[in-house]
Parts: C-alpha cells; sequence; structure tokens
C-alpha cells in the first residue's frame, strides 16, 4: 500500500486516545524538526473542524505569540 505522508499521519494516530494525542503533541513540540510535518496535518484537521470563530481566536493566539517571539529563536 502507498500511502501520503497525510495519511500515513492520520494512521498512525487513528484510534489513539485523549491522553495518547496529548502525548503525541507533547512529544512532537520542541522535539525534531522532522515531526513538524505530523503536526501539521494535526492542525489542519484542526483547522478544518473549527468555527470561524475558533479559527480567528486561533489566528489572534499565533499572532499574540508572533509578537513576542524572535525570528532567530
Amino acid at each position: 500500500m502507498n500511502l501520503s505522508l497525510r495519511q500515513a499521519i492520520i494512521q498512525r494516530v487513528h484510534g489513539k486516545n485523549d491522553d495518547d494525542l496529548k502525548g503525541v503533541i507533547e512529544d512532537s513540540i520542541d522535539g525534531e524538526e522532522r515531526v513538524l510535518p505530523g503536526l501539521g496535518v494535526l492542525f489542519e484537521m484542526i483547522w478544518k473542524n473549527s468555527s470561524a470563530d475558533e479559527q480567528n481566536q486561533m489566528v489572534h493566539t499565533l499572532k499574540e505569540h508572533l509578537s513576542h517571539a524572535s525570528p532567530t529563536a
């Protein structure tokens, strides 16, 4: 079977419980850069299943954090 990266990531986390999913996210944050596409796929799922208000809140939160982040960090 030939899976796309997106499909492989979804297959890896499919069926996991809340604690397992939280662990996947927390293990990926500040981890190796090779796991960043996985976080992107998970974020894509969240984004697509969020209301416009929730999306606006995520954008606002991101903008706030970016204003305090160093581009070289």
